[in-house]
C-alpha cells in the first residue's frame, strides 16, 4: 500500500468513529437498509411484495458482495444499479423489487442525509466536550490576572479563565448552529426522476393519497421525523452547503484558539501538552513548538476553504438534476467532516493538558502595569489635594519618559521611581506599589467568567450530559 497516494486525514487525524460514518460499509449498508424500507412501505401499501422477499433482502444487509457490484460496475459503469445487480445475486426470491420505482438518488441522497446527520452528531459530541473542559479551565484560572491585548499591543488587564470564555463564546456559538441543522436535517424520500413521484402514481394507479404516505412512511422507518416537501430528483445541494458551514463556524473558533495558544505559548505564559519523549525541533532540542495547535490552525485553513465546495456546485445545478456535484460531493463532504474530526480531538487534546504559567504572567504583567495605573495615581493624588491638570501633564511626561527608558535602553520600567520622586504627587513608593494590586485592574473579569459558566455553559452540558466523558488522544 505504499506505492498509493493515503489520505493524510485517514491515515493522521481522524478518529476510527468518522472514518467508520464514511466507510464504504457505512454507505452500502445504508443502502441496503433503505432498499428494505422502500420494500416495507410499498409492502403495507398494497403491492404485491411478500414478506418471504423482505426478510431475504434483511439477511443479506451485512454480508456486501463487494466483488460483484465492482465487475458490474466495470460493464454497466453506474454504482447504484451495480449493487442493485450484486444484492439480487444474492436474494434471487426478491430481486425484482430492488430499488422498485426508486432512481439512483433514492438511495444516493438519502444515504448521504443519514451519513451527514450521524457526523454531524459525532462533531456535536466533541464540541460539548471541548466546551465541557474548557469551561473547566475558564472556572479554575477565573482569578487570574493577566496583561491584556489589543492590537497585540498591552491592553488593560484581564484574567486567563475570562480570555478562555471568550474561546468558549464562540463555541456556543457554532453548537447552537450545529444544533439547528441537525434538527433540520430531511430525509429526501422517494421523489423519482425529476421529484414528480410519477413512477409512484404508475405503481400506485394513480392514488395520490397512497402516495403521499410514502415518504413519511419511509423517514420513520430510517430514524427520521420528515423528508423534503418538495425536490427535484435529488434534494437541494444548498444542504451540504449549509452543514459544511457549520463546519467552517466551528473551524474558525478552533483557529481563533490555536491562534491565541501560539502566541501566549510564544510568550511563555501558557503551554500545549508536550509528551516526555516529543521532539520539539530536529535542529534546537530546547524548543518546545506548538505543534497541535499549529495543527488545528492547519486543518481549520482546510476546512474554510472547503466550504466553497458546495457553494459551488449548489450555485450552478441545473434544473431538476445534473450529476456534476457527484465527484465534488465524494471529496468535500467527507473530507470536511475528516478534517473537523481531527481538529476537535486535537482542540479537546490541547485544552486537557495546557500548562499555566502564572509567575511568568504575573511579570509580565508588573512590567506594563504601572503605565496602566497612572489614572488611578492622579486620583489618588487629586483626593490628596493636588491640581488635576498639572498631574496630568506631569504623568504623562513622566509615562514617555519611562517608556523611552524600556524601549530604548532596555532597561526596567521606573515609571513608579519617577513619580515617587515627584513631590507634585506627594505618594511615597510603598504607596504607589500599594495601588498595583493586579487583581484591582481586572474589573469584573471573575464574576463575568462565572456567572457566564453558571448561567450560559452548565445549562449547555446538563442538556448534553448523555456526551459527557469523552477523552481525545492524538497518535501521530
Amino acid at each position: 500500500m505504499n506505492d498509493k497516494y493515503q489520505s493524510p486525514l485517514s491515515e493522521r487525524y481522524a478518529s476510527k468513529e468518522m472514518q467508520y460514518v464514511f466507510s464504504p460499509d457505512m454507505k452500502f449498508k445504508t443502502w441496503r437498509k433503505l432498499w428494505i424500507a422502500l420494500a416495507e412501505v410499498e409492502k403495507e401499501l398494497g403491492l404485491s411484495i411478500t414478506e418471504e422477499q423482505i426478510n431475504e433482502l434483511k439477511e443479506h444487509v451485512e454480508d456486501i458482495n463487494y466483488d460483484v457490484a465492482k465487475e458490474r460496475e466495470k460493464l454497466v459503469r453506474h454504482d447504484v444499479m451495480s449493487h442493485v445487480y450484486a444484492y439480487g445475486q444474492q436474494c434471487p426470491n426478491a430481486k425484482g423489487i430492488i430499488h422498485l420505482g426508486a432512481t439512483s438518488c433514492y438511495v444516493g441522497d438519502n444515504t448521504d442525509i443519514i451519513i451527514m446527520t450521524e457526523a454531524l452528531k459525532l462533531v456535536k459530541k466533541k464540541l460539548v466536550n471541548v466546551i465541557d473542559e474548557l469551561s473547566k479551565f475558564a472556572l479554575e484560572y477565573k482569578d487570574l490576572p493577566t496583561l491584556g491585548f489589543t492590537h497585540f499591543q498591552p491592553a488593560q488587564p484581564t484574567t486567563v479563565g475570562k480570555r478562555a470564555s471568550l474561546w468558549l463564546m464562540d463555541l456556543v456559538y457554532d453548537l447552537e448552529d450545529l444544533d439547528h441543522v441537525i434538527d433540520n436535517m430531511r430525509l429526501l424520500g422517494s421523489k423519482g426522476t425529476t421529484g414528480t413521484q410519477a413512477s409512484f402514481l404508475e405503481l400506485f394507479e394513480g392514488d395520490h393519497e397512497t402516495i403521499k404516505k410514502i415518504d413519511g412512511m419511509i423517514a420513520e422507518k430510517m430514524g427520521f421525523d420528515k423528508c423534503q416537501p418538495v425536490s427535484g430528483q435529488t434534494y437541494s445541494r444548498k444542504i451540504d452547503s449549509r452543514v459544511l458551514n457549520v463546519l467552517s463556524g466551528i473551524a474558525q473558533s478552533a483557529h481563533k484558539f490555536s491562534n491565541d495558544i501560539r502566541l501566549l505559548q510564544h510568550l511563555k505564559e501558557v503551554e500545549e501538552p508536550f509528551e516526555k519523549n516529543q521532539i520539539g525541533s530536529s535542529a534546537m532540542a530546547y524548543k518546545r513548538n506548538p505543534m497541535r495547535s499549529e495543527r488545528m490552525a492547519s486543518l481549520a485553513d482546510y476546512v474554510m476553504a472547503d466550504a466553497m465546495n458546495p457553494a459551488l456546485v449548489a450555485s450552478t445545478q441545473w434544473f431538476e438534476r445534473t450529476l456534476d456535484d457527484s465527484a465534488n460531493k465524494r471529496l468535500s463532504v467527507p473530507e470536511g467532516f475528516l478534517a473537523i474530526d481531527g481538529i476537535l480531538d486535537l482542540y479537546l487534546n490541547v485544552v486537557d493538558g495546557l500548562v499555566v504559567y502564572p509567575k511568568v504572567i504575573e511579570s509580565r504583567l508588573m512590567k506594563e502595569l504601572p503605565f496602566m495605573a497612572t489614572e488611578n495615581i492622579m486620583m489618588d493624588a487629586v483626593k490628596a489635594g493636588g491640581d488635576r491638570q498639572e498631574l496630568h501633564e506631569k504623568i504623562r511626561v513622566h509615562s514617555m519618559a519611562a517608556g523611552k527608558v524600556v524601549k530604548e535602553e532596555g532597561k526596567e520600567n521606573d515609571l513608579l521611581e519617577r513619580i515617587a520622586a515627584d513631590p507634585s504627587f506627594g505618594m511615597t513608593i510603598e504607596q504607589l506599589e500599594a495601588i498595583m494590586e493586579p487583581k484591582n485592574f481586572v474589573g469584573r473579569a471573575p464574576q463575568q467568567t462565572e456567572e457566564f459558566v453558571k448561567e450560559v455553559i452548565q445549562p449547555i452540558l446538563e442538556e448534553n450530559k448523555d456526551l459527557l466523558g469523552l477523552t481525545a488522544e492524538i497518535t501521530v
